[in-house]
């Protein structure tokens, strides 16, 4: 392995001294934008990632893994948990892998950093963070490419959920949930078991590579089965929240009813926060679930099985996901592997290691079951 650059190169590339360079990672606001420009595209180039400590200077081991993911906080979930004291029922995708994560990191004898929304930071938190850490995990479009490169020269990186997002990271080890595989089987349930033929998948306004292989997914059953779809989703959520999910049960009932058209017998959320808030929705609009239309999430959120009537989902193996990135980058690191994974393969030097977990469709009372 080639020698790492170090804080003397980053000064030396980018015309200035030392302790700028220390500032421009330690205080970024004291130092000037164009120089502090200069400095990150001068780290950039070299591959340069800060150091955490005087331990992680000495020996290159910080005995620390990280995670990086988006900011997925529902403040309606937020509000009603304060409210039953339940921050179980609360939990959301990400608390599950971070779960995952913890449990396996702490057999291993790791400890776990955790960072939300680091996409919308300043661009030297993904380095600080990576400075402390010996190995990374990241979810799927929260750190620009350009950084994950730099990151992943000096250590390992798993990506999480999602499809590779570009060629430049195909060589890091990805692990995501079979989405299109669980959608289809979730939609041929409600078309073949319970006779549904109107359906409307409500999707994200963001571009999310998950919604749209579960888009596919339901695409694919319906097409199947001869039951008319769209090129789109029916409808597109700014955000995939409760609130959201509420508000596109109203539009759905409001466009069926301003068509002159019957409503839909059954409505797909792509995820299950959006889904328990349209069940909310369509209570107070006396709409029956699921005598009247039936409403299906995604994801398997402990939430999903405490509503009335408990939804009908497809459970991802989040904490599965987050034991399996903790493995391997525990392998890459050269550990034991003694706390063994279902699923996760041996890794080889150059070889990306790309793990596809299974889903399972929880078929619950807001489907008719």
């Amino acid at each position: 392995m080639s020698t790492a650059p170090t804080v003397y190169d980053v000064a030396e590339r980018s015309g200035v001294s030392i302790a700028t360079v220390s500032r421009v990672y330690r205080n970024p606001d004291s130092v000037r934008q164009q120089t502090r420009d200069r400095v990150l595209a001068a780290a950039r180039e070299l591959g340069y990632v800060p150091s955490g400590n005087a331990r992680g200077l000495a020996s290159r081991s910080t005995g620390v893994l990280g995670l990086c993911f988006p900011d997925y906080s529902d403040p309606d979930a937020e509000h009603e948990a304060g409210e039953s004291d339940d921050d179980d029922a609360a939990m959301l995708y990400s608390d599950q892998i971070i779960r995952g994560m913890e449990r396996a990191a702490r057999r291993h004898g790791y400890a776990l950093l955790i960072a939300a929304s680091l996409a919308g930071g300043p661009e030297s938190l993904v380095a600080k963070v990576a400075g402390r850490v010996d190995g990374f995990a990241v979810l799927a479009r929260t750190v620009p490419t350009e950084d994950l490169e730099v990151i992943s020269r000096r250590l390992p990186v798993v990506m999480l959920a999602g499809p590779r997002e570009s060629e430049q990271l195909d060589h890091l080890d990805h692990i995501e949930a079979a989405n299109e595989d669980g959608e289809r089987a979730l939609t041929r349930h409600l078309i073949v078991d319970h006779g549904l033929r109107r359906l409307a998948f409500i999707g994200s306004a963001e571009d999310s590579p998950d919604v749209a292989a579960r888009f596919r997914g339901y695409r694919a059953a319906c097409e199947e089965a001869g039951v008319p779809v769209r090129d789109e989703p029916d409808l597109r959520a700014p955000m995939m929240t409760r609130a959201e999910g509420a508000r596109a049960a109203d539009a759905l009932l409001d466009r069926a009813q301003a068509d002159g058209e019957p409503p839909p017998q059954g409505m797909l959320f792509a995820n299950d926060q959006m889904a328990v808030g349209a069940l909310h929705a369509l209570e107070r609009r006396g709409v029956r679930v699921p005598e009247d239309v039936a409403v299906t999430g995604f994801d398997g959120i402990p939430l999903s099985r405490l509503v009335r009537p408990a939804l009908t989902t497809v459970r991802q193996p989040m904490r599965q996901m987050g034991e399996a990135a903790v493995e391997l980058l525990v392998r890459r690191l050269g550990g034991d592997g003694s706390e063994r994974v279902p699923g996760v393969p041996e890794v080889a030097p150059g070889v990306p290691v790309s793990l596809m977990l299974p889903v399972t469709v929880a078929r619950r009372a807001s489907c008719g079951c």
